[in-house]
């Protein structure tokens, strides 16, 4: 992947989420939302992830997803995340994040009442511990850079 290629699919992020937030029918509050919990996903990740190659993305996209498939429902996140890796420059990595986000997904179902209830901040907060204990596990996988 490019450096160039990088550049462009981090920076039309927002627009990319914001849209794919009203495209899965949640309007313009719930697509403010998306960006939120997408930015408290990652900053969590990388305050949590470092030092581990791939554990800030793995853990990034599974808390991303379950807040998302709790709040929102697994249709809608799973629209945003699609929208997400659409323009990916590389394909293998996007792999990787969409088992990431299944992952997500899934624990976002089964745990919907307690994440919904919280705020943003407090559902991520729970989530950490749960996604350093997939990653241990291997729930969550990364690909090492070619």
């Amino acid at each position: 992947m490019g450096f160039l290629d990088q550049a462009i699919h981090a920076a039309t992020g927002v627009p990319r989420l914001y849209t794919a937030g009203l495209k899965a029918g949640l309007g313009p509050s719930g697509a403010f939302d998306v960006l939120r919990i997408s930015e408290a996903a990652l900053r969590a990740a990388a305050a949590q992830g470092r030092g581990v190659p791939g554990r800030t993305n793995a853990m990034r996209h599974f808390m991303w997803q379950a807040l998302l498939t709790a709040r929102f429902g697994r249709p809608a996140a799973a629209t945003i995340a699609h929208a997400q890796e659409r323009g990916t420059p590389s394909a293998r990595d996007s792999r990787i994040d969409e088992h990431n986000n299944r992952v997500g997904q899934d624990h976002g179902e089964a745990h919907a009442g307690d994440l919904r209830a919280l705020s943003t901040a407090d559902a991520i907060a729970l989530l950490v511990p749960v996604a350093l204990a997939k990653w241990e596990s291997d729930e969550l996988i990364w690909v090492k850079p070619r």
